[in-house]
């Protein structure tokens, strides 16, 4: 039976040297053979050693020919502006081209339109009336001020020069500024409710 193992084991596996072939032909256990481990103990298979990669021919001409195509693209590319974002503020809407909605302006009968002609000039009778009143009463106040600062000066210098000195207090400003109240903690303010219709723009 050792023998009938032997022989076959030899016909499996590689030639090796004389010296390990002769222990399997003299009827060595196949259990105690270094190329078939025990049971009980680990099995690990034999070494395999990969053959490298061969690596592809790659013709220059052809890799160059490439290079020139990807940088004709990009002068392409470079040509051509960058597509800007519309602004739909600015954007008129196209209904608003439709030449049908012409709103044609009221028709008014002669003594309507004769009536507001009158009132028209009327109220610009009224509006010079009152510029022209309005500019004699400035002139006058002013005119009355530089007198007064005239005699006032005659009198006392020390006067005159306060009467001319700036009023702080002339124009009274009061301003109430924000309470010094500490914030709420974790306070959510209310977004409101509204609908997103904002459009979203890949470049």
């Amino acid at each position: 039976m050792s023998g009938i193992l032997s022989r076959t084991v030899g016909q499996l596996l590689p030639r090796q040297p004389l010296a390990s072939c002769s222990l399997a032909l003299y009827g060595t256990p196949v259990r105690s053979s270094h190329w078939f481990a025990s049971v009980l103990s680990l099995k690990t298979s034999v070494p395999l050693r990969a053959e490298p990669k061969k690596k592809k021919k790659v013709d220059p001409r052809r890799e160059q020919m490439a290079k020139e195509r990807l940088k004709k693209k990009l002068k392409k590319l470079e040509k051509v502006p960058p597509e800007l974002i519309p602004i739909e503020d600015f954007l008129t809407p196209a209904k608003c081209f439709d030449e049908t909605r012409v709103r044609s302006a009221p028709s008014l009968s002669f003594e309507e339109s004769e009536r507001r002609a009158l009132l028209l000039k009327e109220w610009s009778r009224y509006k010079h009336a009152q510029h022209k009143a309005e500019k004699a009463a400035i002139e006058e106040a002013m005119e009355a001020q530089r007198q007064a600062l005239e005699e006032l000066r005659l009198e006392s210098e020390e006067l005159y020069q306060a009467a001319i000195r700036p009023d702080p207090g002339l124009f009274p400003f009061k301003h109430q500024g924000p309470c010094h109240t500490p914030p709420v903690s974790n306070y959510q303010a209310p977004e409101g409710k509204y609908n997103d219709i904002t459009r979203v723009y890949t470049q």
